[in-house]
């Protein structure tokens, strides 16, 4: 299919804020119908990127799960053999009929979807090393047979196909040509209040100050196994606003770092850095 100038441009939503960057390689997958490829650390917004095209081009959301057995055909349709099986012995309505027992995958409904949906792919790298080129070679046809009843499924529409990658291991060469990449950079602090202002608006400035500082020490730790997220930080505020935590200061005791900090190493590491060997309440 040839690529062709769309005139829908994603911008982002009310929540969720995106870079000049992360704009224009969500346009430029857009404008060429091509797979956009994102890394980016854990909580950096990979996933709830795909909600926020499909909110902000007003499309239907489609999530395929990659694990490590995961296979391209299991995108496409499943035969439920194990349901006709249990029909056949229970006398539960026709097993002759072969349709009733297809069951599409993630990438299949898309296909046959009647309206353009956007599919996000999540955590290709899941997947075995065939997976990857074997998925982009379905994308390409954007057609499929079923073998058991020899229907062919042609797609009326070019999905919009984001995929997530938390780099567990190197993508093939010919899969990444075929794609828009973009790696999404943790928030520096002014972007970070941006989106803290969105999740949690009227905080009190000077907590939300403090909590900024907290957090952006903690993440400069070399120690920390796994440094918190974005999304930790949200959760983290939610919990002080909702026990009525007013003041924070890194070298006293932490309140609810549990919810920071997901590592016993990491927990261990704060108290002796900044509580004299205390450890910090989670």
């Amino acid at each position: 299919m040839t690529p062709v100038p769309t005139p829908v441009r994603f911008r982002g939503t009310d929540s969720y804020l995106t870079s000049e960057g992360l704009q224009a390689a969500v346009n430029c997958a857009l404008t060429l119908q091509r797979p956009l490829l994102v890394k980016g650390e854990p909580g950096t917004g990979k996933t709830l990127l795909a909600e926020a095209i499909a909110q902000g081009l007003g499309l239907k959301l489609l999530t395929w799960h990659v694990k490590s057995t995961t296979r391209a055909q299991d995108g496409l349709y499943v035969y439920d053999t194990v349901q006709r099986l249990y029909d056949s012995r229970f006398g539960d309505g026709d097993v002759r009929d072969i349709r009733r027992y297809i069951r599409m995958g993630p990438l299949g409904e898309a296909f046959a979807s009647p309206e353009r949906v956007v599919l996000l792919i999540d955590e290709v790298d899941k997947a075995d090393l065939e997976f990857p080129n074997d998925l982009l070679h379905e994308l390409d046809r954007m057609r499929f047979r079923i073998s058991e009843t020899n229907d062919e499924v042609v797609a009326k529409h070019r999905p919009v196909v984001l995929i997530t990658s938390n780099n567990e291991k190197e993508l093939p060469d010919a899969f990444l040509r075929r794609c828009v990449f973009h790696f999404i950079d943790f928030p520096e602090r002014e972007l970070m209040q941006r989106i803290v202002d969105v999740h949690h608006p009227g905080l009190d400035s000077a907590l939300a100050d403090q909590a900024l500082k907290v957090f952006y020490e903690l993440r400069a730790m070399t120690r920390l196994r796994k440094r918190p997220s974005t999304s930790e930080l949200i959760d983290w505020i939610s919990v002080l606003k909702a026990n009525g935590v007013v003041e924070l200061k890194l070298e006293e005791q932490l309140p609810f770092l549990g919810a920071l900090l997901k590592k016993e190493q990491d927990l261990v590491a704060v108290a002796e850095a900044f509580g004299r060997g205390r450890r910090t309440r989670a």
